[in-house]
């Protein structure tokens, strides 16, 4: 029973501690042989007698572009009495569900109908957006970006509003000071992974004073300072950046020096977005760590067409985490890309398309296109 109290006892201090650091933990449950905990006979109790064992899992992350609702988008979707973005995903979501976890960049506020929608330049969105992204398998959304103070702070507290009513963890922009301080922390099999969001600017919008946590900007030794602090609460740090330029097929200098400080002060992946074409992805070796980089995404969902911009994906990179008597070591190995396409019939029926696919849904050659673009993301690195 000693052992017992013990053990609850520094269960319920970690819970605690928890909390004042993590919003949000998903996680699927470890054998109980990876754990050290053992169950005295059929009492379902637990105690701390057995040896900690050696383990090893994996888990997938993957990350989707931009998710950038133009009003050709939100006018397919309303069916009279709301909206209904999900048929947009029909084509790609069993796709989307095939990882751990899935990030996606909510590149327009979900202020709501109540703010009244709007498109370029100034973006709301239909919160039904989220609905679909959920049911395609998204568990975190990053909302740092260019838009993100298009409506106002309204707009992103309503967004912020629909996100916890829903259930959906949000990184980027926040409610208050203290939201901004809780880590967004999830967990697959046994593996957990720290998101962390920021945009190069907000298209000149100014920040209102004295509320910063509103968007999270690029500052290099803030974010340093932030990685630290991740890399001492989970296994894994995951950025999501906007940055780069609009339209260019390849990273700028500048992203790459980002790139490389972040590697260097503890970064373990980078998902790009912002220039609504894809860019290569790159391993960073720094201190004996591979970090993995995807310079940009581009879209995944909007109404941009032609010269690349119709044209996204999926990443999806493994993780490894081995634990035994040296200690913790976590590897990043095996990326993948799964090339998409985002169809429509004269401005309507809009559709996400596996690349590979897209003939039949009217892209030309879409078989070398299909190649064409691994062949782009896959040039710096081995898949």
């Amino acid at each position: 029973m000693k052992k017992l109290a013990i053990f609850l006892a520094v269960l319920l201090c970690m819970a605690a501690l928890s909390l004042t650091t993590v919003l949000s933990i998903r996680h699927k449950a470890l054998p109980a042989s990876a754990t050290g905990l053992k169950i005295r006979g059929n009492t379902g109790i637990m105690t701390t007698e057995s040896v900690f064992k050696s383990w090893k899992q994996t888990a997938k992350i993957g990350a989707v572009g931009d998710i950038l609702i133009h009003d050709w988008l939100y006018e397919d979707a309303f069916t009279g009495s709301g909206y209904d973005f999900k048929p947009m995903f029909q084509y790609i979501k069993d796709e989307m569900r095939n990882a751990d976890l899935l990030l996606a960049n909510q590149e327009t506020v979900l202020g709501g109908v109540e703010l009244g929608l709007s498109s370029y330049p100034t973006f709301n969105s239909p919160q039904e957006v989220g609905d679909a992204l959920i049911d395609s398998g998204v568990d975190i959304v990053s909302t740092a970006n260019n838009h993100t103070l298009d409506r106002g702070e309204r707009a992103i507290l309503n967004a912020i509003a629909y996100y916890e009513r829903a259930g959906l963890p949000y990184v980027g922009h926040f409610k208050s000071e203290s939201d901004r301080h809780t880590l967004r922390i999830l967990s697959a099999n046994g593996i957990s992974f720290a998101f962390l969001a920021y945009t190069y600017g907000t298209n000149g919008i100014p920040v209102p004073e004295g509320k910063p946590y509103l968007v999270n900007l690029i500052d290099l030794e803030a974010m340093k300072r932030e990685i630290k602090r991740a890399r001492e609460r989970a296994d894994v740090v995951v950025m999501s950046l906007h940055w780069g330029n609009e339209y260019q097929r390849f990273p700028s200098e500048e992203q790459k020096k980002i790139a490389r400080e972040l590697a260097e002060s503890g970064a373990d992946i980078i998902f790009g977005h912002h220039p609504h074409v894809l860019q290569p992805f790159e391993w960073i070796e720094t201190k004996g760590r591979k970090v993995f980089v995807a310079y940009s995404l581009g879209n995944f969902l909007s109404g941009q067409m032609w010269d690349y911009k119709d044209i996204g994906g999926i990443v999806k990179i493994q993780v490894t985490k081995t634990v035994d008597g040296g200690g913790t070591k976590i590897e990043l190995h095996s990326p993948e890309f799964f090339p998409t396409y985002v169809s429509n019939q004269h401005l309507h029926r809009y559709r996400i398309v596996p690349l590979k696919d897209a003939g039949r849904f009217g892209l030309a050659d879409a078989r070398h296109k299909q190649e064409e673009i691994l062949q782009h993301m896959f040039q710096w690195i081995h898949p």
